[in-house]
This record gives structure tokens, sequence and C-alpha cells, in this order.
């Protein structure tokens, strides 16, 4: 294994690109024809996907991106271009571009932009929490230890196929504007999976289970290993857990008490909060990709989202967390902020020209693009529900329920363009009697409205319940952008959730 290399710094080749002579040729060049605000990007990103199947490559490809793109306005209009070249010369050319972009479309607008205002940020530098770059690694060496996991369940009984797949980020940017900001980060994100399967030929049926390892801003110390996620005890459980799970009882439909474990909780956070307090959906904006809210801003500050021991809150700063920057697409320094309290909706998340359509005097550093051929949009931060004061354990939360489901892990799901009525399901079900845990069930999605949902959580873990999950693929705007993004929570009780039998709704 590589040496660690804690708070390392950004790569030199990067450094060594021409970054000032790019802006100041950039910046200079809109102003020069017209803008009252610009900013330059310099966005580079490298992507490597690794694919086993039954121990043998399937895939192993690396896709790098690198441009730069200017943004400026004009007679509050908007107006983008952008570039793969990257010199002073292109920059200003590309500037110029943007500029008869704005010009072009100002008689359009009906609406002028206004950006809320931001400290400048001179020659700041930020690199994300990970300790070994996965791109030091030999690709030799991360297939070797995706081939070795993947033995591990090979080698037990019942398990036909395994597949394992490794996706490892690097994401570099610098960003200036005409306010006097410079920024340069880096940060490195990976996602390891490890899927087990098993198959009944005479049935014509087959059932698997994913490691609940969950997408992380470090390194390739989150891979190899058992410092960071403990891979041994977890591939050496998998194959009882799914023979176990083939051989479960169907779950008896109808309102169900939960306890909803952080590794499938997440994702439900994700769709039903962490979306929904988009503010450019809320208000329309962002409507023909996945719709728009039912967190309207008439509701801010009245709404009963959840119940009392509901607070979540949106954070850029997390450690390890997939969204976590120190600096936006938009120069805005990341900051941690308040969406539900006691239960009352009291949050946006917002960018530099939504912060002033609310009525706020500061952007809470939601802006970002995917690559640099794309325009900065408002994107999530890293959502996550908050765990009790109290020490509560995840048993304790189970010793309260008389019958009920204890879910783990998450897999398919669907929610309406409101972010309202949902249906997710999960990895693996545990029957609840009395309780304790009683082996495992089949076939359960939960069913509900946003609102009821959270109102029905009595009870929410403590700290040692908290874990961080999330995911490398959200979805958002058209053309379309993706973006990663963390969840935290911790283990949480609910009452009377509707509790659906997914064979018995597919007609089975």
């Amino acid at each position: 294994m590589l040496a660690v290399t804690p708070n390392r710094g950004i790569d030199p080749d990067f450094l060594n690109l021409p970054r000032a002579e790019i802006a100041e040729a950039a910046l200079s060049a809109a102003t020069a024809a017209g803008a009252s605000h610009a900013d330059v990007r310099i966005h580079r990103i490298s992507t490597e996907i690794i694919q086993l199947r039954d121990g043998e490559l399937e895939t192993a490809v690396v896709n790098r991106e690198c441009g730069l793109a200017v943004r400026v306005i004009v007679a509050g209009t908007w107006g983008f271009a952008s570039h793969a070249e990257l010199s002073p010369f292109v920059a200003a050319a590309t500037a110029r571009r943007a500029v008869h972009v704005a010009t072009t479309l100002a008689p359009l607008n009906k609406e002028r932009v206004k950006l809320a205002a931001e400290p400048v940020y001179t020659d700041a530098t930020w690199v994300s929490s990970y300790e070994i770059d996965p791109f030091d690694v030999p690709r030799a060496d991360k297939i070797e230890v995706l081939a070795e996991y993947s033995g591990r369940l090979l080698a037990s009984d019942g398990v036909d196929h395994a597949s394992a797949r490794l996706t490892a980020v690097k994401e570099q940017t610098f960003y200036a504007d005409t306010f006097g900001s410079s920024i340069t980060q880096q940060r490195v994100r990976v996602l390891p999976v490890l899927e087990a399967m098993t198959i009944d030929a005479a049935a014509g049926s087959f059932e698997s289970l994913r490691t609940l390892a969950p997408p992380t801003a470090r390194g390739w110390e989150a891979v190899a290993g058992d410092e960071v996620w403990n891979w041994s005890e977890e591939l050496a459980e998998l194959p009882s857990l799914l023979a176990e799970k083939v051989k479960a009882p169907s779950v008896m439909p109808g309102p169900t008490d939960l306890v909803i474990d952080p590794t499938n909780l997440w994702l439900t956070i994700h769709e039903s909060i962490g979306h929904a307090t988009e503010y450019d959906r809320a208000i329309g904006y962002e409507a023909a990709y996945a719709g728009t809210s039912f967190a309207t801003p008439d509701k801010l500050g009245s709404m009963r989202y959840g119940s009392p021991v509901m607070n979540v809150t949106a954070d850029r700063t997390a450690e390890f967390g997939l969204a976590t920057v120190g600096y936006d697409d938009e120069g805005v320094a990341a900051q941690s902020w308040d969406l539900v309290r006691d239960g009352i909706f009291v949050g946006y998340q917002l960018d530099r020209v939504f912060a002033p359509r609310l009525g706020q005097e500061r952007s809470n550093g939601c802006s970002y693009a995917d690559s640099p051929h794309h325009v900065p949009i408002q994107r999530m931060a890293n959502v996550s529900l908050l765990p009790s004061d109290e020490d509560i354990s995840t048993a304790d939360l189970i010793a309260r329920i008389d019958d009920g489901i204890y879910i783990v892990g998450d897999k398919s799901w669907s929610i309406d363009m409101q972010r309202y009525n949902f249906q997710f399901t999960g990895q693996r079900f545990y029957r609840i009697r009395d309780g304790e845990l009683f082996g495992q069930l089949r076939d359960v999605a939960y069913q509900a409205t946003t609102t009821d949902f959270w109102n029905s959580m009595e009870a929410v873990g403590g700290s040692q319940t908290w874990r961080l999950g999330g995911a490398f693929n959200c979805g958002k705007a058209q053309p379309g952008q993706v973006a990663a993004v963390s969840h935290g929570c911790p283990s949480a009780l609910f009452r009377g959730v509707n509790v659906l039998n997914t064979r018995i709704e597919g007609g089975r």
C-alpha cells in the first residue's frame, strides 16, 4: 500500500496551468466588451471506472475533461461560453463570445440578474480530506484488490456471481471574478461496490445483496484495508445474509412501525428533503427535470415538515461529504445552515442569484457545474438529519416496537414531481417482535407523503448511530448535470407507515 500523505496539496501540474493569465485575459476582455460582471472557471475532472464480473476484468477506463468557462452579466442578463483550450488568447475570445450571448438575450430578459454580496477571497486554496490519491495507485493494484474481494464472495456456497466496481473522481477548479476573488480547489471521491448474486435456475429467479459502504470524499484508503470501512466483516457476512434473504417470508402489507437504518434513510432524505428545499424548484424555475417542490416560499417559517425531533441541516463543510467544498462555483465560502428546526421548515438552499429573490443578503454557497462546458446552477449541499443529544442506540429504538420492521440498505425508489408522494424499498428487512429482531422479510416497500412520513418520526438515535451516506449521480437541469452529494442521519423510529408487498403490487 502507498504511504499515507495527509493534507496533501493541489497537484503541481494543475498549479502550473496559466491560471492568472487566463483570468486576467478573460475578465479584462469581458469588461472591455461591456460586461458589468464576469467570472472565469478552469475546471479539470478525471473519472476512473474499474469493473469486474466474477473476478474477471470487464471495464477499466479513465475519462479526463478540462476546459475554461466564462460567465458574464450584460444589462442584467447572463451570458456564457466555454472552450477546451487553456490559453489567455482563447480565454479572451471566449469572454467576448459570452458577452455576445448576453447582449443577444438581453431584449428577451424580463428579470434582471442581481448577485448577492460576498467577501473577496484572494489566492485562496482548499483541498478535501483524503489521504491516498486513487489516481496515484497503479491500476493493477486496484484491480487486484477488487478481484480479491470478489474471490471472497465467490468462495462462499450459494453465491453464483459476484460483481465489483470502483468509481474514483478527482476534481480541480480555479475560479476568479471581477470582484477580485481567485480560488483554487481540489477534491477526491471514491465509490466502491461489491454485489453477490444467487440464482434459482429451476424457479427462474434470482436474488442479490450489495455492500453498504457509502461513497465518500476520501481516497484509496476507503477501498483497500479495513481502517475506513470493515470490508473483511461485511464480505464475510454477505453470503449468509443473502442465503437468509432467499428463504425469507413475504411481508404482510399495512400500517407498520419502522426503524430505518441510516443506510436506507439517507436516500429518503435526499429525495423528500434535499430536492424539496432547493429554492429554484420551490419557485418553479427548475421544473422540467424531476419537477418542482411542495415546499413553496409561503410555507417558510410556518409549515410543520415533521415531528419536533426532526432537525435537518444543509452543510457544505462536513468532513468527507461529497458536496463539501471550500468555495462554490460563484466564489461563495462553504457554510452550514438549518433547513428544518424542531420540525418546522425554516430554510432553503440558495446561490448568488436566488438569495436576493428570497430577500437574503448572502448566498449559502450552492452553485456548482459538473463540467467546464456547463453553466453553474443551484445544487444540493450535504443535507443531513441530526442525531439525538441522548445516548439512544439502534437496539433501543427497536426495543420500543412490539411488531414492526427494521430496514437496512437502499434500493429502488419513486417520488412525484412535487417531492411529496413517495415509495422506497431497501436491501434487507427484519421482522421486529416484542422489541427484538426475528429474521428477514422480503418484498417490502414503504409509502407515504413527505410530511406524513416525517411527522410520524417518534425518535432518532444518538450520535453513535449517525452515518454519512450519499450518491455520485444526483441529476438536475437541462442539459442534464450530475453532482455528488452526501446525507448523514441516525437510525430513526417511525410509527404507522404504510408498507406495501411489492410482489402483490406487481401482480405476482
